[in-house]
């Protein structure tokens, strides 16, 4: 039977708070393996007013002994670069490039997990293979609703966001500052994308901007120029910084953490997620490295024409080399039975870490280009997770 029903999601531009701790620990990620490829890495980054505190555990394996990791990789010049890069260099910001104070807590990874995770053998280990870096669950999904078989929804709300940013970097706008959120509700009708029903953009400002001029910028400029006009009509509602007023924004409006925005990373909510933040974690950590292989295999599941909609998740126990369960969802859409979908996923693709990441090509600073706008859906020869090239190979091993 038909159902009607809106489904909403939200992105946020490079300037929240979230989106710039996640932005710097993917660089300083990108630093380390530009270094060392095998550098292990889980850069956590707290930001609130004038304040940067990075941690976490960094191990770069060729770093000659005595040198300190400040050396090789400059923790502090990288914080302010991306800071910068961001855009927060305006003097009434109290969050500034030039003007933030940065603390280091950065310690090397534990003895304990490095020996899970290395391919050789150990007391307990039980193998000579690289294993998980910690347990979890991870969710890969794709659908047919757009051309990058993502979700409708959160492909829009990220399609205003980097309009915003483009516009802001550009110069074009001088009072658009770095701190943007966006969010769109989608009318689905038998499962497919049907309308808009409404748009939220709520962008930081300088302070003497008027509403007015904010609301019909927004609106003319952003949303009518990358929102497909036969999806809105008289009815969508527009809700444009409706506090008002949103002047004081980023780390000094709010607290800024590594891994908070994992919905808008990821599938909007349309699509379920394991729980894991992707950012300032090296490919070794199947939270990141099996997410990523997940939207892999979902959206070549798609590709073929096995599905229009697919969710596969992997479970993995700590120092383990191979899942401890694969399972394959097709909400009914299967073209084929799903039992051979599984089992020809099974056939064309290895699940365990060390395979992943040499599938993936995923030892490279790359990372950097992931952080925002979605970590899936993205036209770029380096996200190598967006290719459909095993399509043909899942569309013979499904008979």
């Amino acid at each position: 039977m038909s159902r009607r029903f809106i489904f909403s999601s939200e992105s946020v531009g490079e300037g929240h708070p979230d989106k710039v701790c996640d932005t710097i620990s993917d660089a300083i990620l990108d630093a380390c393996l530009r270094q060392d490829k095998t550098s292990r890495v889980a850069c956590e980054t707290f930001a609130k007013s004038h304040t940067v505190i990075v941690g976490g555990e960094i191990t770069i394996p060729n770093l000659p002994e005595g040198e300190a990791l400040e050396s090789v990789v400059p923790i502090s010049i990288i914080v302010r670069n991306t800071v910068r890069e961001i855009g927060y260099v305006n003097d009434d910001d109290v969050f500034h490039a030039d003007k933030i104070d940065i603390q280091n807590i950065i310690t090397n990874q534990s003895a304990d997990i490095s020996q899970g995770v290395d391919q050789s053998e150990a007391e307990g280990k039980g193998h000579a293979e690289q294993g998980a870096g910690d347990q979890g669950l991870m969710f890969g999904f794709a659908c047919d609703e757009t051309p990058e078989l993502m979700p409708a929804p959160i492909m829009f709300a990220h399609r205003l966001g980097r309009e915003l940013t483009r516009i802001r970097k550009s110069g074009e706008c001088e009072w658009l500052r770095p701190d943007a959120k966006s969010q769109v509700s989608v009318v689905y009708d038998d499962n497919k994308p049907v309308g808009i029903s409404n748009v939220v953009i709520s962008t930081q400002h300088a302070a003497d901007t008027k509403h007015k001029e904010i609301k019909d910028f927004c609106v003319e400029k952003v949303i009518r120029k990358v929102l497909p006009s036969s999806m809105m009509n008289g009815t969508t509602e527009y809700f444009i910084n409706p506090t008002g007023r949103f002047v004081v924004g980023g780390p000094q409006g709010d607290t800024g953490l590594t891994g908070r925005k994992i919905i808008v990373d990821s599938y909007g909510g349309m699509g379920r997620h394991g729980g894991g933040a992707f950012s300032g974690k090296d490919p070794s950590k199947v939270d990141r490295s099996a997410a990523y292989m997940a939207r892999w295999v979902a959206k070549n599941v798609v590709a073929a024409g096995l599905a229009s909609r697919c969710e596969v998740q992997f479970a993995y126990a700590i120092g383990h080399p191979q899942p401890v369960s694969v399972h394959i969802n097709t909400f009914l859409t299967a073209t084929v039975d799903e039992e051979a979908i599984e089992k020809a996923v099974k056939s064309v693709f290895s699940f365990k870490p060390a395979d992943i990441i040499q599938q993936l090509d995923l030892l490279r600073p790359i990372y950097s280009k992931t952080t925002n706008y979605g970590h899936f859906g993205k036209d770029d020869p380096d996200i190598t997770w967006e290719r459909t090239d095993m399509a043909a190979a899942l569309k013979k091993a499904a008979g």
